[in-house]
């Protein structure tokens, strides 16, 4: 017995897992940013000679729980796209192909996150003027 459109359907669930793996790696990230900040609360006075700011430490606390976020509404956002594909492989009708702005945002906010990080990171090993 062979499955109708397997090879479609084997498609959409290797997708599926690698969406699955991007969000796993999103809020791992984000558990390690959220945590990163005790790291720099004892190494970072001996590296640059100052104390990081309360706005420092809040932030990293803040971007941390956005990644978690991020990531959770990634694995939501795989699970819709892949029951969406997999009734559409087996639908005889033609289906419209949706979602690469909603891919295009989270891009955007992960890129925003990154420069954000940077920007954080760079200033708490900066030495203070």
């Amino acid at each position: 017995m062979t499955i109708k459109n397997f090879r479609e359907h084997a498609a959409n669930e290797r997708t599926f897992l690698a969406w699955m793996r991007a969000a796993i790696a999103i809020m791992a990230f984000g558990f390690l940013v959220e945590r990163f900040d005790l790291f720099l609360e004892t190494v970072a006075p001996s590296l640059s000679g100052r104390v990081l700011s309360p706005f420092g430490h809040k932030f990293g606390n803040v971007a941390g729980l956005v990644l978690i976020a991020v990531g959770t509404g990634l694995v939501l956002l795989a699970m819709i796209r892949f029951i969406r594909n997999a009734r559409a492989i087996d639908s005889e009708e033609e289906a419209k192909l949706t979602g690469s702005k909603l891919d295009l945002a989270l891009a955007s906010l992960l890129i925003l996150l990154g420069v954000s990080m940077f920007l954080y990171l760079s200033e708490a090993f900066m030495p203070a003027v």
